[in-house]
């Protein structure tokens, strides 16, 4: 079933409203998140030794840490899987604020590590300011672009396309530049550009986006020797393996020492102070180390199986507003899962972003524990297609399971209109 036009669902759907059609959620994105958590604290408790020895701190203090964000994560799940969906655009406001704040404290007050300012410490435990710009850019552009939609200006130049690009520069300077966040940037560039195309955005419209933030991009990696450094660096990684290739070589060392079969649960060299960052952006590197060739291959299909499951609720979901949070979400997390997978593997320069569900650290994990309870929610709700005459031999026939796979996800589709308590032709 492809995805349908966004103009034609406007009447369908006040999710928390009186006429709601709920039924069973997709509990296999559930079990397939749950999975994914386990497989990242396995090999958190197994390398937890070698990075106790490094910080000089009790071996179970990096999964004690993650047991917290789990249970944090677990709490924003299940509050993003009750609380209307609807109840979200009133808050865009709010949210922009805090995450302007949010961006404002990590500067002022964030330690800068390794040349960037992205956590400040709460409590004990240290936030990361991209994650909550993540949700709240979700959250406003879902109900930006269904605006658009009902006033039929979404190709509009001044009224559409200028305030995506406003919003693109800002998220440049702030995150990219003074945060030195590059891989969050193109992750929040990803989503624009997802959710834009999705709502039905003229292509030459998300054509000029893209080549702006492809200029954007030079810009930035033009502007910084940082950056210009890390790129020569994935280029010609075996030149300088010493300094500045450094991490690229052992990520490379790490995964091809792990063969087909791995080495092991218990058995690991890298992670004793070789490969930097081996809990948190290095992860799928001591992954591959440990379960070599078969367990990348497991992991990358639970990912991609995740993903489809994203993708199908899209599909079906109820009403515009719907499908774009969900395709927001689905772009962030497989955006960050290419840009560390391709890091690890040689195929990506190196972005310094965690991979989703499996790496170390607590703001990453809630905010993804919340997104996925926010798809949750919506898959209560999602919606078929009926029987239908086919053009060709003029009998009916049964559409659903065998059209979902269509490629053209911004037309062509049918809604349940609650209103009217019938499945209606959109």
């Amino acid at each position: 079933m492809a995805i349908g036009s966004l103009k034609a669902r406007q009447q369908p759907t006040d999710l928390d409203g009186p006429r709601q059609r709920r039924h069973r959620p997709d509990y296999w994105l559930l079990l397939i998140a749950t999975a994914l958590i386990v497989i990242g604290l396995i090999v958190l408790y197994a390398i937890s030794p070698g990075l106790a020895i490094q910080k000089q701190v009790g071996d179970n203090y990096f999964v004690n840490k993650q047991m917290i964000a789990i249970a944090l994560g677990i709490v924003a799940f299940v509050a993003m899987a009750n609380i209307p969906v609807n109840f979200w655009r009133h808050l865009q406001r709010p949210l922009l604020i805090a995450a302007a704040l949010s961006a404002i404290a990590v500067r002022l007050f964030g330690e800068r590590v390794n040349g960037a300012y992205r956590w400040i410490q709460v409590g004990g435990m240290s936030f990361q300011a991209a994650e909550l710009i993540k949700f709240a850019l979700l959250i406003w552009l879902a109900c930006f672009l269904v605006e658009r939609i009902q006033e039929g200006n979404l190709g509009d130049v001044k009224k559409t396309l200028q305030p995506l690009i406003i919003a693109m520069v800002i998220i440049g300077l702030v995150v990219g530049k003074v945060q030195s966040d590059f891989g969050s940037t193109a992750v929040m560039v990803a989503m624009i550009g997802s959710m834009a195309f999705v709502a039905g955005m003229p292509m030459k419209r998300v054509m000029m986006v893209g080549a702006i933030v492809a200029i954007g991009g030079l810009l930035l990696i033009a502007g910084s020797s940082y950056r210009r450094d890390r790129l020569m660096t994935f280029m010609h990684p075996e030149q300088d393996c010493q300094n500045a290739g450094y991490q690229v070589c052992q990520a490379l060392i790490t995964v091809g020492s792990g063969g087909m079969f791995g080495l092991g649960v218990a058995n690991s060299v890298q992670a004793y102070g070789y490969l930097p960052e081996a809990a948190n952006d290095s992860i799928f590197a001591i992954l591959a180390e440990k379960f070599g060739f078969i367990g990348v291959t497991a992991l990358v299909a639970l990912f991609v199986t995740f993903f489809r499951r994203l993708f199908r609720i899209a599909e079906r979901a109820p009403d515009d507003y719907s499908r774009l949070l969900v395709v927001g979400i689905l772009a962030w997390l497989s955006t960050q899962v290419l840009i560390n997978v391709g890091a690890m593997l040689g195929l990506l320069p190196l972005k310094g972003i965690t991979l989703p569900f499996i790496s170390y650290g607590g703001t990453s994990l809630v905010f993804v524990l919340g997104a996925v309870g926010l798809v949750f929610q919506i898959s209560r709700y999602t919606v078929y297609r009926t029987a239908a005459v086919s053009s060709q031999t003029g009998q009916t026939t049964r559409e659903g399971r065998a059209n979902e796979s269509a490629p053209h996800w911004r037309r062509n589709g049918r809604a349940h209109n609650p209103a009217v308590g019938r499945r209606s032709q959109a």
